[in-house]
């Protein structure tokens, strides 16, 4: 193992020993008490079968060797990603059946489009909808007539909060059921030069339509390398997923064994038989590492700088900033995949996807080997890749060597020395920048501060042409805490612009920027956010402001700028698209860099 990676890894046990010792101490209590079903009473379980097959009914009934599995669900039609879900659920249940045990529809989740929603007002309830969905997930499994449970979910909130409700009910087994992303339309870079030729009002609305539809244009998850595919990435890396799933298209032969093997998997680890692998002994601390190297190395979505501190807390585990941070000093990035690059995830599938990927990783001895996956003991099956030999789903051994060097490469040459996020420090706070898509001569911007309360008086202020110069655009009052931290994609646009006219731009917020941004420096979620106290509040234009990715500060060169007044906080309301609904959410919310948790989290943070 490399030595930082050791280090990380101690240090984050030490200082979650009490918590996760906690954590494991509740799910043995709760393996002890054995498959609740069986001790649950008659009318219980009579409204529980009421519904189901005869066949069903007298599994259930006779057999304490069959196991109950509960399917989760997050489809919908507006999700290209979770359309195909449609019939899975039925595709389970048949794989269950000829194994000899029962699945059971037990739930479904909210999932909203980041996509349909972005720019919009209902973007303020994305970040909540994590939450919200968690809760769902918990309701679906209060029954406790399941003895594990198979989770179909995709994009973006909808993973991290499948799987952290999934390890408050850790002695369960869990498998994660993945859909793949659809198939390749136009390029990401001819649909980025439309978006920008829009924003400089060169290009009509119909024209920005017709390409858009022209990229998303299919079932299956979004091509480029937003939170989606960081999700698929990260299940897979940290086990709880199929080796080689992630990025087989729908409509591939490969996708319906696939699903099946799936629920053959969670069946064969139940507390029935004799190979007993809850979903809490699968994620550990040394598994959390490996989701934090994968991210790094394949400069996925800073929306995992919150996500994954989410996720940790719920198995007991602590994860910081820094550890993402020093992580990133030695983690190369990999790949190069849209945003981050030219091409899109099925390129990166091509050239050897994800058992490549983590054969890499782990002969540098960036990968903890020696986890518990689905599988069992080791990561070395997720070193194969599946194919049909016969029709049947077969494992053989993958590529040792990038099929593609533009869009994957080796350890030895990677397109960076340092993975894709850097921690920025300063009187600010602490803030994110993602640095896989920023050419290095963009990591240092120091220019003069303009400060804005809304998204919409940016882009106003870029129509008319008043930020037509070196600038730090100050975007405040987006956190969690004010408006439930909407993502800010809208703005990407309009600052490449800008920065592509020649003069230095960087965006500095405590707001969010899609999975998708891009090559304009961003200093993101930034802590304490506006709205708690946050020196982001302090900020009046002018202000000449540092970001500096190369050391990782974040400075306001101003005089004695801690003793400035705090800006008001805005009185714009939240009423409208439910979001009046989601105020005991904003209330209670964590901040940023502790995970953004309004759920669950007291456990975690008081003494």
């Amino acid at each position: 193992m490399h030595h930082i990676v050791e280090q990380v890894t101690e240090r984050i046990q030490q200082r979650s020993r009490e918590s996760r010792q906690h954590y494991l101490q509740h799910i043995a209590q709760a393996a002890s008490e054995g498959p609740l079903r069986h001790q649950l009473s008659c009318t219980n379980l009579a409204h529980n079968y009421a519904a189901a097959s005869d066949d069903d009914k007298l599994i259930l009934k006779a057999s304490h060797a069959a196991a109950n599995i509960g399917i989760i669900s997050a489809y919908n039609d507006v999700l290209s990603a979770h359309a195909p879900y449609v019939d899975y659920p039925q595709q389970l249940k048949q794989a269950l059946a000829q194994a000899g045990h029962v699945g059971q529809m037990a739930g479904g989740v909210p999932a909203m489009c980041d996509g349909v929603t972005q720019g919009q007002t209902g973007m303020e309830l994305s970040l909540f909808s994590r939450d919200t969905i968690a809760l769902s997930t918990a309701v679906a499994l209060s029954h406790q007539v399941f003895d594990g449970m198979l989770l179909l979910g995709i994009c973006d909130k909808i993973v991290p909060g499948l799987l952290m409700a999934a390890l408050r009910f850790g002695h369960l087994p869990a498998v994660f059921v993945p859909a793949g992303p659809m198939p390749s339309g136009i390029s990401n870079a001819e649909k980025a030069k439309t978006r920008q030729r829009h924003a400089a009002g060169e290009v009509d609305d119909s024209a920005l339509l017709d390409s858009e539809m022209r990229s998303y244009h299919s079932a299956g998850t979004c091509t480029f390398y937003g939170t989606a595919n960081s999700n698929q990435m990260l299940v897979e890396i940290m086990g709880l997923q199929l080796p080689g799933a992630s990025f087989v298209n729908p409509s591939d032969p490969l996708r319906q064994p696939l699903t099946a093997a799936a629920a053959h998997c969670v069946a064969e680890h139940t507390a029935l038989g004799g190979d007993y692998l809850p979903i809490g002994h699968i994620v550990d601390e040394r598994v959390m590492v490996n989701a934090m190297v994968g991210l790094l190395a394949t400069g996925g979505s800073t929306n995992h700088s919150i996500h994954l501190l989410a996720i940790a807390q719920m198995a007991g585990i602590q994860l910081t900033w820094q550890d993402l941070a020093d992580l990133s000093s030695v983690v190369p990035l990999l790949t190069r995949i849209y945003p981050n690059g030219d091409d899109d995830i099925n390129a990166f599938q091509a050239s050897g996807g994800m058992p490549l990927l983590m054969q890499e990783l782990a002969q540098a001895g960036l990968l903890h080997t020696e986890v518990n996956t689905i599988l069992g003991r080791g990561l070395a099956p997720y070193f194969r890749e599946p194919y049909l030999q016969q029709g049947q789903l077969s494992y053989r051994l993958a590529v040792t060597e990038s099929l593609d060097l533009s869009v994957q490469a080796p350890v030895h040459a990677p397109f960076m020395r340092e993975g894709g996020m850097k921690l920025l420090q300063g009187p600010l706070g602490e803030a994110v920048m993602k640095v896989s898509a920023v050419p290095d001569d963009r990591w240092v911007v120091q220019a003069p501060a303009r400060v804005f309360e809304d998204q919409q008086q940016v882009l106003a202020a870029y129509k008319a042409g008043e930020l037509n110069r070196d600038v730090v655009v100050v975007l405040r009052f987006q956190g969690p805490r004010a408006n439930g931290m909407p993502e800010l994609h809208q703005l990407t646009p309009a600052l490449a612009n800008l920065q592509q006219a020649g003069h230095r731009v960087a965006l500095v917020t405590d707001g969010r920027l899609s999975g998708a941004s891009g090559k304009v420096p961003a200093a993101i979620h930034v802590s304490p956010e506006a709205w708690a106290g946050g020196g982001i509040a302090r900020i009046q234009d002018g202000d000449l402001l540092c970001v500096d990715a190369h050391r990782g500060t974040l400075t306001v060169r101003v005089d004695n700028f801690e003793q400035r007044p705090l800006a008001p906080r805005p009185t714009a309301s939240s009423m409208g698209v439910g979001r009046e609904l989601f105020d005991i959410f904003r209330e209670r919310t964590s901040a940023a860099n502790a995970g953004a948790v309004s759920i669950g989290w007291r456990e975690q943070h008081e003494p």
